[in-house]
């Protein structure tokens, strides 16, 4: 597999939370084929980690600089995560 797997953790900020940004973001995930989870934040930020290929992660950053309709993005910060992801992709609470 060409680059491995790789794990990273992105914040994502903007108008993020209400519009459908976590929904958008398994049904994404799992689409590209990678594992973790996705939640809001207290601060009105959401937060991601994404498990997988490291072609797909990257592709699933993209995207997420874009979001789904009705979200406008301003910022994603992406950093590594030494974290493993268990396999599926989930919508925590809290």
């Amino acid at each position: 597999m060409a680059g491995g797997d790789r794990t990273v953790r992105a914040a994502i900020r903007g108008r993020v939370q209400g519009v459908g940004f976590r929904a958008w973001t398994r049904d994404e995930a799992t689409r590209l084929g990678l594992s973790g989870h996705v939640r809001n934040c207290p601060d009105g930020s959401v937060e991601a980690l994404l498990s997988g290929p490291a072609e797909a992660v990257e592709r699933m950053v993209a995207a997420l600089r874009r979001g789904p309709a009705g979200a406008r993005v301003s910022e994603v910060a992406v950093e590594a995560s030494p974290e493993t992801a268990p396999s599926g992709f989930a919508i925590r609470h809290g």
